[in-house]
């Protein structure tokens, strides 16, 4: 089977590396992935070249396309696919509303009665934003309402000083469309702890995958901005150190019902849904959909894949998934950056990555925002690679990860903390403290 991935990051890398034993793989991407390179027949291009796109894989002649980023998705990639015969697994340009339309997203939650909702207002002007803020005070989170690659929320006592100042990034987003729409979404604050749950999903039914936890500020100690993500872990049982099996099954049971609603409001939702929630005191809530596999996230669960990635993948765009099953290991993903990330990282800085002594680590290299250029691996400014690494338990899986960076060179740095015992522990305490509360 010939199967195109559409994407240049280290989780295309993942998607890629779960299909090639099996399949043929081609690749469009916008900078040469040095890990996709190597197992793929690829092209350099643009993701957002659609049409560029289509006549790339009619020519290749494909018999499938897997989409890894949110950006083609919002601009119709998989409709115009799709007219041309290639069955893809990604969502509609509709369907994809659920992540690239905040104000959709929650007005589906609120007419089809979905769990997990929440408070919330979707406003166009500053006035009415500020009479919503007014009323939670400084309990309030703000989104634009389009993509900004996960750094565009902000949220009262954390990114903002009080509602004052939630009013004037209100402001900024409608001024400046950010996101691309003159539109906010303005949500209550929730408590809890985050965590993410992947699925595949054949309009119909859905198959999730093992429960994961990002870390999304840039420095230890969850201190510093919200990145993309720098790591991620996931445990052996498919649950969190701090997550119940019945509260898992309350997320995955919101994304069921979020699947029906999608298929009645715009037609079946076909692809990835990535779910991610907050662990409040009287259970999960939604706090924001992906329509693609989460980055880092696909790294932790992909590897544990036992099940056939290319019998899943048709069986999501035959309309009949049936089971997956994983390997019961824990996982942890370290992402290595560019020093001065996520404002300032430098690009054309090279890497040397050695990936034997990785190997030798039981570890696993997922190249990211990098390009080769005559046989040498350089940054292009955002995160770099993923490194993971598998265990019995996370703290053994997290001592090997650690020492797996050690063998990558450059003027880079990584979270060391993710998945370590401390945070780990900070999570069951923030979380047995909320529960009691």
């Amino acid at each position: 089977m010939k199967i195109l991935v559409v994407g240049t990051g280290a989780r295309e890398h993942a998607i890629c590396q779960a299909l090639h034993k099996e399949a043929d793989i081609y690749s469009i991407m916008s900078n040469q992935n040095p890990g996709i390179a190597r197992i793929s027949q690829f092209k350099i291009g643009s993701e957002m070249d659609i049409e560029g796109v289509k006549k790339q894989a009619l020519d290749w002649k494909v018999d499938m396309a897997i989409i890894g980023p949110e950006a083609p998705l919002e601009h119709g990639i998989v409709d115009m696919l799709q007219e041309a015969g290639i069955p893809c697994v990604g969502p509609t340009r509709q369907a994809a509303r659920i992540e690239t339309d905040k104000a959709f997203m929650r007005e589906l939650f609120t007419k089809h009665n979905i769990s997990g909702s929440i408070a919330y207002g979707a406003f166009d002007t500053v006035e009415d934003a500020g009479e919503f803020i007014d009323d939670f005070g400084d309990d309030v989170v703000v989104k634009p309402v389009g993509l900004t690659g996960g750094k565009g929320v902000k949220i009262v006592g954390e990114h903002l000083k009080d509602s004052e100042e939630a009013k004037n990034y209100v402001k900024e987003i409608i001024d400046n469309k950010i996101g691309g729409h003159a539109s906010v979404v303005i949500e209550e604050r929730l408590v809890g702890e985050e965590f993410t749950v992947q699925a595949l999903v054949d309009g119909d039914h859905l198959i999730p995958m093992p429960a994961a936890q990002d870390h999304p500020h840039a420095y230890e100690g969850d201190q510093g901005p919200i990145t993309g993500g720098m790591g991620s872990y996931s445990d052996k049982n498919g649950l969190l150190p701090f997550l119940e099996s019945k509260e898992y099954d309350s997320a995955v049971k919101v994304m069921e019902e979020t699947i029906n609603a999608v298929k009645k409001e715009v037609g079946p939702y076909k692809g990835v849904l990535y779910g991610q929630f907050m662990l409040c005191r009287d259970g999960p809530k939604l706090v924001e959909y992906n329509a693609r596999f989460g980055d880092p996230e696909a790294m932790n669960v992909l590897p544990l894949l036992e099940t056939s990635m290319v019998e899943l993948c048709q069986g999501v765009v035959d309309g009949n998934l049936k089971k997956a099953h994983f390997k019961p290991q824990a996982t942890v993903c370290k992402y290595l950056v560019p020093n001065g990330y996520p404002e300032s990282g430098k690009s054309g800085q090279p890497i040397l990555v050695d990936e034997e002594k990785i190997k030798a680590e039981g570890g696993l290299v997922f190249y990211a925002a990098v390009n080769q250029k005559d046989g040498n691996v350089l940054t292009t400014g955002s995160r770099a690679l993923g490194l993971v690494t598998t265990g019995d338990s996370i703290h053994d899986a997290e001592e090997r990860c650690e020492r797996a960076t050690q063998h990558v060179h450059g003027d880079l740095y990584h979270r060391s903390d993710v998945g370590t015992d401390e945070i780990i522990l900070k999570r069951i305490q923030h979380m047995n403290e909320i529960r009691k509360s």
